[in-house]
């Protein structure tokens, strides 16, 4: 009788440990300290001047909505830059009204935590 007790409390274990996996890399859970719920959105940056570019900038190590505000307002900190950026297609749309350097833009994304890829 206790074994039975015992695999059905492993069972339960079990259960939620797949359950919070499949949220987490739905992008749904909780990873870096961050998760859906507790999200508070990031304000959309606009630019001062016209846009005179755009660049993608594919970057790894993005599991969530909050990796991606993470770096959202990292590159938004530059001076002239503002960052659309999706966990699910690992990339960041990074527009300007003045000449960024791709430099600027790796640094502000490895302060995040990630590191870039490609920029395009």
């Amino acid at each position: 009788m206790v074994d039975i007790i015992i695999l059905l409390i492993v069972l339960v274990i079990i259960i939620f440990a797949v359950k919070g996996t499949i949220k987490h890399f739905k992008g749904e859970g909780a990873c870096c300290g961050g998760g859906s719920k507790g999200l508070i959105k990031t304000e959309e940056k606009k630019l001062q001047h016209p846009k005179i570019g755009e660049k993608t900038v594919k970057i790894s190590g993005m599991h969530c909505e909050h990796c991606a505000e993470n770096v959202t307002r990292s590159i938004n900190r530059i001076d002239g830059a503002a960052a659309k950026v999706s966990f699910k297609k690992s990339q960041a749309i990074v527009s300007y009204d003045r000449q960024i350097s791709d430099d600027d833009i790796r640094n502000a994304v490895k302060k995040a935590g990630y590191e870039v890829v490609e920029i395009i």
